[in-house]
């Protein structure tokens, strides 16, 4: 061992000795009362950190509700009346006004009202909007008034993202593929939901249902996922937001029916689309295409078909809800906070 290197070290162990004397001299120096309050901080620090990672996530209520008990009533197609005062869809009485009202009113007061014209009439008279809609267009739950109203969109309603999906077209598919080598034996695989249907199978694989992520579903389409973050206008933080992969077998008939508002426009990319396959959208037929979007107003109604043969194999496409163009940023982010999912 060195000469110098023994100098070295006894000269590091002088330096932390020194370090440490000033330190405990520095909180001998401290004022009593400091010492208490930082002491009196950190208690209640540790405190909070506890109380949060305890604290259980609020229960989400489902937007399309499944029926729970025997004095629900159903719906065609998946679409169940759960009979719940909270779920937006459900509660379709004075009650559900009053509580968008209230939403608003907390949206403004932490921000501004600046914006919110179209959402307070909207909330306002509701009840008149929905009930006077021509029998073509009737959302649900919430209609935004002075939106302009079209069943079919044009592919630069949202370019951006309509390109950045088309362009991920390979990529969808080959997670779509993967997740479909599950299916044996008729039966459904876990992550899948079968749809009611009056003829046929109707099976969907969400990634994100009604504005609520599905993480074990994201982890088996990791690519897929990561586009909905690259998307710049896709609805993911309110109940109006889905994102899936929508399976449709031959010989499936959905009935006709109506979504839940007009703030949106759902999106159709095609993955697989066989002869005889059609979407009828206020009363105007479309066809999908491999590899293509596909916009339209679902708030109006609509219904879709396979009536192919087994041979030609399932439709398939992504679906994806993205914000209605005529939406301004201001009122998609008190939209967002209005009808959050949980609230």
């Amino acid at each position: 061992m060195s000469l110098e290197w023994l100098v070295a070290w006894s000269w590091s162990l002088d330096g932390l000795r020194d370090c440490i004397a000033t330190g405990i001299q520095s909180v001998r120096d401290c004022d009593t009362t400091a010492v208490v309050t930082v002491a009196c901080l950190l208690v209640l620090f540790v405190w909070y950190c506890y109380h949060v990672g305890r604290e259980q996530p609020r229960p989400y209520v489902s937007v399309n509700s499944l029926m729970q008990g025997a004095d629900a009533n159903g719906l065609q197609n998946g679409y169940v009346y759960c009979q719940s005062p909270e779920c937006v869809r459900c509660a379709h009485n004075e009650g559900l006004n009053q509580k968008l009202y209230h939403n608003l009113q907390e949206y403004a007061k932490r921000y501004s009202w600046s914006g919110m014209g179209r959402i307070h009439k909207g909330i306002r008279e509701q009840g008149r909007y929905l009930n006077s809609r021509p029998s073509i267009q009737k959302p649900e739950v919430f209609f935004l008034p002075d939106l302009p109203t079209t069943p079919y969109f044009a592919r630069d309603a949202q370019k951006h993202d309509v390109e950045l999906l088309e362009r991920n077209f390979q990529t969808i598919l080959c997670e779509f593929e993967t997740l479909y080598k599950a299916f044996s034996n008729c039966s459904l695989p876990q992550g899948w939901k079968m749809n009611s249907t009056p003829s046929g199978e109707w099976v969907t694989f969400y990634l994100v249902n009604q504005g609520v992520c599905v993480p074990r579903n994201c982890r088996k389409c990791p690519r897929t996922y990561r586009l909905l973050g690259s998307l710049r206008t896709c609805i993911g933080n309110n109940v109006f937001g889905n994102a899936c992969i929508s399976v449709l077998s031959p010989g499936t008939v959905i009935t006709e029916h109506y979504g839940p508002t007009n703030i949106r426009i759902r999106c159709h990319l095609g993955l697989k689309t066989p002869s005889g396959c059609e979407l009828v959208v206020g009363g105007e037929p479309q066809c999908w295409a491999e590899g293509r979007c596909l916009l339209f107003d679902d708030s109006f109604l609509h219904t879709a078909f396979h009536e192919g043969s087994a041979e030609d194999g399932p439709r398939v496409v992504f679906m994806v809800d993205l914000w209605h163009p005529n939406v301004a940023a201001a009122e998609r982010q008190a939209l967002d906070f209005i009808f959050a999912p949980g609230r």
